[in-house]
């Protein structure tokens, strides 16, 4: 009997060790108008266990870079380097972050967040912004064309510039100054959206002079496209310091959720995920903050996922002013640098970009895609990896690799591709496409509300330049609302299916399959709704398309449905209202199997 008792008490007391181990800390930030970084950083570095639980109290907070962590770090799409962080997590089990509704000012260069390896992470209720942002802006006075000026009445108030020695200078901020005005562009005075027919302009003023009146004029010799007289003209820096870090960094990481988190600037991307798993943002946002000058939210991206796995959601998100896509989900291509032995290569990152960035760890599936043909062929599976510097990598497989692959082929992650479901949001004012996806599995867009600079929907595999992969095997498209798209001065498409493959690659090989495009309401001023090119099964049916007046068509010429290489397309059961006469073009691969019918208002 007493052995039992013994036994029972043991039970008892390791049950309680357990609770009390795994109890998660709960850490309450009182408010303050003082600098808080020292005290954020202090209750991380002091935390007692692995599962950590930030509670603010309501307010306004400043976070300054002066008592930062320092720290190198390489980060996907952006400028590695020495960053300064606010939050870094760790190895945690879970963190949860509650703001209560609070707003987070940052200044200067800094790096915000950081999770890395965590296993469960919560973040809530807050809203970020930066007290100067790193932009400068100017109302477009006068242009004149011949003698290669521009007038501009520069933003002063919640901006910081000066003009020295015939140029300008910003943010100048914590000594940080930008080379040159970098990338520009110019902005409807009124919506804020990126301007009717503007395109990218990297600026580089040979020489600036302030005028009587107060405002400058800028001498620009190589600039192709001037703004118009009465748009806001907004540059964000050259593109080697204009991309510092992510509002949030999440990597190596899973079980992810971010709700009700509104960022109105940020020194990059805004949600950039490396190699995690399992992430929703909810209820969430990137836009620029009511009754601000600014027409610039954030540098980059809205939302970005490299390499990530498992079911990525965004819903119910508003995605504004941000100077890149709304979403881009990839994973990457490494090409083949060396063969070593008969299992093992040596791999090389070919974008700057990426330098750094973990391609592949022990157990990953990777598959092999061997020259011309850019289809994905045999898998093996990861044994060892050596990282050779931030450029190269030895991988070591399990069995041996094909024996026809060479030097130049490339290599891409089977095992870290996610399904991704993006439903009732709006993406709109801002820069580039709404959305630009490429994974193999499970795609659902649906039910957003969706207004593009470039093409609103872009899935295109890349094999040169950014490197980023890959083929997508499995879309649903519908439900959703595209409104005054394609309205930059590039000629783009509602939905572009374009694989970018480098030369050495067969052009007339499929690349993407299975994408079905249905139920959508489409009110656009332009001609192009579908421009595919190597598409093995695309569905095009029951769409409203109504052709709107607010612009005149930029590319008239262009067709509605313009098909290339493709195999297996129907377009049926849409609806046509407007005048457009140049609705089909296919090429003889495309027009075998092409089915065109049953659409009203749209004749071949």
């Amino acid at each position: 009997m007493k052995k039992i008792k013994y036994l029972g008490f043991v039970i008892i007391m390791m049950f309680l060790f357990s609770c009390t181990s795994n109890a998660t800390e709960t850490i309450e930030i009182k408010h303050t108008k003082d600098d808080i970084t020292t005290t954020i950083r202090t209750a991380i570095k002091n935390a007692k266990t692995k599962d950590i639980k930030l509670v603010f109290e309501k307010g306004v907070y400043t976070f300054l870079t002066d008592y930062a962590l320092g720290k190198y770090m390489y980060i996907t799409n952006h400028g590695n380097g020495f960053k300064k962080i606010i939050f870094n997590f760790e190895d945690f089990n879970s963190v949860e972050i509650e703001g209560n509704g609070s707003e987070f000012i940052f200044r200067g260069q800094t790096q915000p967040f950081v999770f890395e390896g965590c296993q469960q992470i919560t973040v809530k209720n807050i809203t970020i912004d930066w007290d100067i942002p790193f932009s400068f802006q100017a109302d477009v006075m006068a242009v004149n064309t011949e003698e290669n000026f521009i007038d501009i009445k520069p933003y002063s108030k919640g901006f910081s510039w000066k003009l020295t020695k015939g140029h300008i200078e910003f943010p100048n901020i914590n000594k940080f100054k930008f080379q040159h005005l970098g990338s520009t562009l110019s902005h409807n005075k009124v919506t804020k959206a990126v301007a009717y027919g503007a395109w990218d302009n990297l600026l580089k003023p040979s020489l600036v002079k302030e005028l009587p009146n107060g405002n400058l004029r800028m001498y620009v010799h190589k600039m192709k496209h001037f703004p118009k007289v009465g748009s806001v003209l907004q540059s964000k820096g050259d593109k080697q310091n204009s991309r510092y870090a992510p509002a949030f960094l999440t990597r190596n990481s899973k079980n992810i959720i971010f709700d009700s988190v509104i960022i109105h600037h940020a020194l990059g991307m805004g949600f950039l995920f490396e190699r995690s798993e399992d992430i929703k943002i909810i209820n969430s946002g990137v836009y620029i903050r009511k009754g601000s000058d600014r027409v610039m939210s954030i540098a980059a991206d809205a939302t970005h996922f490299a390499n990530c796995k498992g079911d990525i959601l965004i819903e119910n998100c508003r995605l504004e002013g941000m100077y890149d896509d709304g979403t881009n989900v990839h994973g990457t291509y490494v090409e083949v640098d060396k063969i070593i032995d008969s299992k093992t290569i040596r791999v090389a990152l070919k974008h700057k970009q990426q330098m750094g960035f973990q391609f592949a760890d022990v157990t990953d599936e990777i598959w092999f895609i061997k020259q011309p043909n850019p289809q994905r062929k045999e898998t093996n599976t990861v044994a060892k990896v050596t990282v050779i510097n931030d450029y190269y990598t030895d991988l070591t497989f399990k069995t041996d690799i094909p024996s026809d692959l060479k030097i130049g082929d490339i290599l891409e992650n089977k095992t870290w591709n996610p399904n991704f479901t993006m439903r009732g949001n709006t993406i709109r004012d801002h820069r580039a496409r709404n959305i630009i996806i490429k994974t193999p599995k499970k795609i659902l867009i649906e039910d957003n509300d969706l207004s593009s600079m470039m093409s609103s929907i872009m899935l295109r595999g890349e094999t040169f330049f950014w490197f980023e992969s890959g083929n997508v095997e499995d879309v649903i498209i519908r439900n959703n609302r595209f409104v005054h798209c394609a309205y930059g001065g590039a000629e783009h498409a509602i939905l572009k299916v374009s694989p970018r493959l480098g030369k050495t690659f067969d052009d007339s090989i499929m690349y993407d399959r299975n994408i079905l495009f249905e139920n959508n309401t489409i009110e656009t001023f332009d001609n192009r709704i579908i421009w595919a090119d190597r598409v093995d099964g695309l569905i095009v049916r029951n769409n409203i398309i109504k052709q709107t007046y607010t612009e005149k068509p930029q590319y008239p010429e262009a067709s509605m449905f313009d098909l290339i290489n493709c195999n297996n397309v129907q377009i049926t059961n849409n609806t046509y209202e407007g005048n457009c006469d140049k609705v089909l073009k296919a090429d003889k691969i495309s027009e075998k199997t092409l089915k065109f019918n049953n659409n009203s208002g749209l004749n071949r």
